[in-house]
């Protein structure tokens, strides 16, 4: 496998974007893109709990340098934030984006055309922001970019509450996955979250997005393709946070790149939460790292 060859121009060469495509217009038809499985048409304008008809609702793109270093390199990653999300977690740090939608709906074309600005720009991979609600928009979106020119890689950026289903579909489209990895336990999750199932979904998930793509290449300091995890730790959940890299470790590959992030502040509705109305301690998140380590996970991200 070329890896400095996008694997979705493999796709597009071979004719494999076709049944994808209509694969995916049946899943929006009565849609089951995600794991809300809210059954309305999308292509007719109804919408389900992400609030987004056919045309997706972007909010921003731009050449990001806040992302992990592998992604952002010296170019910085080309990203793409999509409005809504299927979460709904209390504390998103995007609230704005995801719970009320800041944005504004675009055509498949233009879509696309963001991809190729961005690729023109000098981006060193095109990086989508909470695609887990329109996943077969961005394929369609991709192959108008992938027959105009695109061929630096596509980061799928999710929450982790993703279909199996819908990441088969992206089999052969996606070069990097980059799943947050939020909670161990269902019970947990469906404290601070829309929906009760978000840990068994997501095991499943990264099962999947691994299958696919195998643990993070790395050349000459970009990345590639591959699984890279990130993981929010979260105030006083340090317990959590071991099960979430045992997981890693014991189901998926002690060779996992992950970024350990310590950014938690209590934003959206985290403020109405006793548990969630504190900024993480260092301390705490000095800990997660060394739990980390101690468990087997060595490939940690440097961007703190």
């Amino acid at each position: 496998m070329d890896l400095l060859k996008p694997v979705y121009l493999d796709t597009l060469a071979s004719g494999g974007f076709e049944a994808k495509i209509r694969q995916g217009r049946k899943l929006l038809a009565d849609c089951t893109v995600c794991p809300r499985r809210c059954r309305v048409n999308r292509l007719k304008g109804e919408t389900g709990e992400c609030h987004t008809a056919f045309e997706p609702i972007i909010s921003s793109f731009f050449a990001h340098f806040g992302e992990e270093s592998p992604l952002v390199g010296t170019r910085g990653s080309g990203t793409i934030f999509i409005a809504g999300c299927n979460l709904q977690c209390l504390f998103c740090q995007n609230y704005e984006t995801s719970h009320m939608l800041e944005g504004r709906p675009v055509t498949i074309r233009r879509f696309g055309d963001m991809m190729l600005g961005l690729q023109e720009s000098g981006c060193h991979n095109i990086n989508i922001v909470t695609p887990s609600h329109i996943v077969p928009q961005l394929t369609e979106a991709l192959k108008y970019a992938a027959e105009n020119g695109l061929n630096v890689p596509l980061v799928y950026n999710s929450g982790g509450y993703d279909s199996v289903s819908s990441l088969r579909l992206l089999e052969g489209l996606v070069d990097i996955y980059m799943p947050d990895f939020k909670f161990s336990e269902d019970s947990l999750a469906a404290k601070f979250t829309a929906v009760a199932d978000y840990a068994t979904v997501a095991r499943l998930a990264f099962r999947e997005m691994h299958r696919q793509v195998g643990d993070l290449v790395i050349e000459g300091g970009i990345a590639r393709r591959g699984l890279l995890v990130r993981h929010l730790v979260m105030p006083a959940m340090l317990q959590d946070s071991r099960h979430i890299f045992e997981f890693l470790v014991k189901d998926i590959s002690p060779d996992t790149y992950i970024n350990v992030m310590p950014q938690y502040r209590p934003a959206g509705e985290a403020m109405h939460h006793q548990s969630l109305n504190r900024s993480l301690r260092y301390s705490e998140f000095g800990e997660a790292v060394r739990i980390a380590r101690k468990i087997g996970l060595h490939r940690l991200d440097k961007n703190f």
